[in-house]
């Protein structure tokens, strides 16, 4: 008799009030795309300037990654959750009160720093408190990831359209109660006996199958970050509009991180799902580059980009884990490092690309990144097919174990 895996979602508070601020922190990242024509021209600033809030924040958070592990075996895991909320709130309620371009940039890239802390360790987090196993905790941080993304636009629309300021001071209440929430809930874990450096995640891109999947996420984050950076200003929407159009997109994010990549995990396997999804990511960003001049078009095809991104982040997340032979706080830090760096530097190459070009070679470039993408995954076939099989035979032993206790 076959036996069903738990639900992801049945959980510990300390899993949730993790999960939690897990939503508000992953708002940050959209919450700026529906008041960024308004920052432009309510600050005098070019679109290469508005997209280096995306590119500060970013770059920032991936070098960052480096020294997460370091952070977390020195003085623990709930201290470091802790340390990245108390940055966050700091530095998104000073850009909140900034008076310029520079000042805003400066402030996000303490963001990233913030969110660094935060994002590496509370993957870790989950996944050690998690019930229902591995596959069951990935879900959960994706669904957190899906569900903030898609919250984060409708929320920066709505307060955006009263003043561009606003979404920046939700941020630091909304963690604010994310920060009171651990602090209650989150029980502290005993410090690692082995402490972290911070070129172990450098070191562990030595492992060929760990280097391409960050490889892959780097191309991947590119064509991403491109059409969440800079599709919002050839769209010639207002902040409501814009908000509006990325709460769509962020919806599918989250309904397809949850449910569709489980499913189609299940039916196709993990590499040709990976495969197939990045093919159709590549064409609909294509469309948006032919398209770009018509904004009816151009924002359902960022929509429909929800479906591609919501099926990759859960599954670029465990192939990941599941291909690093190290432990998962380092692998995490490691792929986080590398795939920032795309995501940081696409916006602002997409900003400055159009200046010198037009709107259409920024998408361009980005659906070229994900056609690169699928020829990294390709390299790396072996250890995602080995890789998939060691799991699905460690689960189905998980759920033989579960079976025979009483």
């Amino acid at each position: 008799m076959n036996q069903k895996a738990p639900s992801p979602f049945r959980q510990p508070r300390a899993v949730w009030a993790v999960a939690f601020a897990c939503v508000i922190s992953f708002m940050g990242i959209g919450l700026v795309d529906p008041i960024l024509p308004a920052i432009s021209s309510g600050l005098d600033a070019s679109p290469t300037q508005v997209t280096l809030l995306f590119t500060s924040y970013l770059v920032v958070m991936a070098v960052a990654m480096l020294v997460t592990g370091w952070v977390s075996s020195r003085i623990g895991a709930k201290r470091t959750l802790i340390s990245g909320l108390v940055l966050i709130i700091v530095f998104s309620a000073l850009a909140g009160s900034s008076d310029g371009i520079a000042q805003i940039i400066a402030f996000r890239a303490g963001w990233g720093l913030g969110n660094a802390l935060f994002i590496a360790t509370s993957l870790a987090v989950i996944i050690a408190a998690a019930s229902g196993g591995f596959s069951g905790a990935i879900i959960l941080y994706e669904a957190a990831l899906g569900l903030g993304i898609a919250i984060g636009p409708l929320v920066g629309g709505l307060l955006g359209s009263v003043s561009w300021r606003g979404p920046f001071y939700g941020v630091a209440v909304l963690m604010a109660i994310a920060l009171i929430a651990t602090i209650v809930l989150v029980r502290a874990q005993p410090t690692p006996t082995r402490k972290s450096s911070p070129i172990d995640p450098i070191r562990a891109l030595r492992h060929r199958g760990l280097l391409i999947m960050s490889l892959t996420a780097l191309c991947y984050n590119w064509g991403f970050f491109t059409v969440l950076g800079y599709a919002p200003f050839p769209m010639g929407l207002n902040a409501i509009q814009l908000g509006l159009v990325f709460t769509g997109w962020g919806l599918l994010v989250a309904v397809f991180s949850v449910f569709g990549a489980p499913r189609l995990l299940q039916r196709f396997g993990l590499a040709r799902t990976l495969y197939v999804n990045l093919a159709l990511f590549t064409v609909d960003v294509a469309v948006i580059a032919l398209f770009t001049d018509k904004p009816a078009v151009l924002a359902a095809a960022v929509v429909v980009a929800g479906v591609f991104i919501g099926v990759n982040n859960t599954l670029t997340t465990q192939a990941v884990m599941m291909v690093a032979p190290v432990e998962r706080p380092v692998a995490s830090a490691a792929y986080g490092f590398v795939r920032f760096i795309g995501g940081g530097l696409a916006p602002y190459v997409a900003g400055h690309l159009a200046e010198v070009t037009n709107d259409h070679w920024p998408f361009a470039l980005g659906a070229g990144a994900l056609l690169l993408a699928i020829a990294i995954l390709a390299t790396g076939h072996r250890h995602l097919t080995r890789a998939e099989a060691d799991q699905r035979a460690h689960e189905a032993e998980l759920l033989k174990t579960s079976a025979a206790s009483p």
